[in-house]
C-alpha cells in the first residue's frame, strides 16, 4: 500500500496523465472535423490567457520586493536559467547547423530558452529545507523575464528558418495571451487575492488541464499527419541523453559557483534547484505563441516533456536526500 501511495503522488499522477494523453491521441486523435462540436484550439487559446491571468493574481509583489536584497543568489539563478542553459546548447551549434540533426538541436535550444518552473521549484526547495522565500521570488520573476527572453533567444533561429516565424505576429500573440493577462491579474490582485488563495488547488488543476490538452492536440496532429516517421528511435534517444546531460551540467556548474561565492547551505539548495529547472507550462504555451510550424511541434515538445519528467523524479529523490542531510546538520 505504501509503495502504491509513493508511486501515485500528485506529481507522478500528472506524468502518467501526460503519457495517457499521448496514448489517447494515438487511439482517438482529435480530427479537424470535431471542431464543429468543440473548438479545442480556441479553448486552449483562452486557457493560455487564463493561466497567465491567474499567474498575475497569484503574484505576491510584497514578497518579491522583500527578497530583492539577496541579489547575488537571484543573479546566479537567473543567469543559470537564461544564460548558462542557452550557452551550453549553443556550443554544439557549429557541429549541427548544416546537418540533419539541426531540428533536434533547435528543439533542445527551445528547452534551454524557457523560464524556470514555479510550483515544483518552490515545493522541492521546501522539501530540501532550502531558502523558500528566495525560491518564490525567483520562480515568479523567471516567468516574467521569460516573456522577453524566450522569444528573444528563439528569434535568432526561428525568424530566419521558419516561414511562420512572423516577428510582429509573435509579439502580438505575447501581448494578448501572456503580458496583458499578467498585468490584468496584478491589477486585480488586491480584489481577488483571498479567492485565489482559497481555491489555489483548483487553479493548479486548471493549469494541468490546459497542458494536458495542449499535449493531446499536438500529438493528435502528429499522429494524423504521421509526423513520428520523422522522429525515429535514435532521435528520441539523442533527445533524452541531451536533456539529462544538460540538467547535470547546469546543476553542477551552479553548485560550483555557489561554493566559490560561499553561499549558505540553504541558498545553495535554492540556487541549484531553481536554476536547473525548466517549465513545461511555459514550454507548452510558447510552443503555440512562437509560431512553430505544426509539423515540428511534437519535436519541440518532446525535450520539454522528457526534461520535465526527469527533473520531477530525480529532484524529488534528491530533495528528500538533502533534507535528511540538513536535519543532521541542524541537530
Amino acid at each position: 500500500m505504501k509503495l502504491i501511495t509513493k508511486i501515485f503522488t500528485k506529481q507522478n499522477t500528472f506524468l502518467f496523465l501526460l503519457v495517457a494523453m499521448v496514448l489517447l491521441a494515438k487511439l482517438i486523435p482529435f480530427q479537424p472535423s470535431y471542431n464543429q462540436y468543440f473548438n479545442l484550439s480556441a479553448f486552449i487559446d483562452w486557457g493560455i490567457a487564463g493561466i497567465f491571468l491567474l499567474y498575475g493574481l497569484k503574484l505576491n509583489l510584497k514578497e518579491v520586493v522583500k527578497d530583492v536584497s539577496n541579489w547575488k543568489l537571484h543573479l546566479l539563478i537567473q543567469s543559470g536559467t537564461f544564460i548558462l542553459f542557452p550557452l551550453l546548447v549553443l556550443l554544439f551549434y557549429p557541429f549541427v547547423k548544416d546537418s540533419e540533426y539541426y531540428n533536434i538541436w533547435l528543439s533542445v535550444f527551445f528547452l534551454a530558452s524557457l523560464p524556470s518552473t514555479v510550483s515544483s521549484s518552490v515545493v522541492m526547495v521546501s522539501i530540501a529545507k532550502g531558502n523558500v522565500t528566495s525560491a518564490i521570488f525567483n520562480a515568479s520573476i523567471s516567468g516574467l523575464i521569460g516573456i522577453i527572453m524566450t522569444p528573444l533567444l528563439m528569434s535568432f533561429f526561428l525568424v530566419s528558418n521558419s516561414s511562420s516565424g512572423n516577428q510582429s505576429e509573435i509579439i502580438q500573440q505575447l501581448l494578448i495571451k501572456v503580458l496583458l493577462p499578467i498585468i490584468l491579474g496584478v491589477l486585480l490582485n488586491p480584489i481577488f487575492k483571498k479567492w485565489v488563495t482559497k481555491y489555489s488547488s483548483i487553479i493548479a488543476e486548471f493549469d494541468r488541464l490546459i497542458i494536458l490538452l495542449i499535449v493531446y492536440e499536438s500529438f493528435s496532429s502528429a499522429f494524423i499527419e504521421n509526423i513520428f516517421a520523422s522522429v525515429p528511435s535514435l532521435m528520441f534517444l539523442i533527445l533524452a541523453f541531451s536533456v539529462v546531460f544538460l540538467f547535470f551540467s547546469v546543476y553542477y556548474i551552479l553548485k560550483f559557483f555557489t561554493e566559490r561565492l560561499h553561499f549558505k547551505a540553504k541558498d545553495v539548495i535554492t540556487t541549484t534547484f531553481c536554476g536547473s529547472k525548466k517549465s513545461l507550462v511555459h514550454g507548452s504555451l510558447f510552443l503555440l505563441v512562437l509560431g512553430i510550424p505544426d509539423e515540428q511541434k511534437v519535436l519541440f515538445l518532446l525535450p520539454v516533456m522528457i526534461y520535465h519528467s526527469f527533473q520531477l523524479f530525480y529532484v524529488s529523490w534528491l530533495a528528500n536526500k538533502i533534507a535528511k542531510h540538513m536535519e543532521i546538520l541542524e541537530s
